[in-house]
């Protein structure tokens, strides 16, 4: 089992709540983003541009913004709502890298 298609419905449900929030449809507007996830054995990456995540695919870029780093398990726990993200990042279960403002940005997927 991958991670490929939750990754996907993540996408898909952060499409519609832009679609459907102009306060954050506004806020992301000109924003300009490269993300990596790595998930020990798959990695995927993605760029947001204007509102919108493109670029979607498996492997991951040279260059990114924001570096995510954990096991599929605890990704689909935060998919899942059963891991809070601020929990799962003071227990280590996942890593992130990147500025702090590129970082704020990963909340609005979730």
């Amino acid at each position: 089992m991958t991670m490929y298609g939750a990754i996907q419905g993540m996408i898909d449900k952060f499409h519609k709540k832009v679609e459907n929030d102009e306060k954050l449809r506004g806020k992301l507007d000109g924003v300009v983003k490269t993300m990596n996830i790595d998930l020990g054995t798959e990695c995927y990456s993605m760029r947001l541009d204007d509102a919108q995540i493109y670029d979607y695919r498996e492997g991951m870029t040279d260059t990114a913004d924001i570096y995510f780093a954990s096991t599929p398990e605890v990704l689909q726990q935060l998919i899942d709502g059963t891991l809070r993200p601020m929990k799962g990042y003071l227990t280590r279960k996942f890593t992130v890298k990147g500025k702090l403002e590129d970082i704020m940005y990963l909340k609005s997927l979730f």
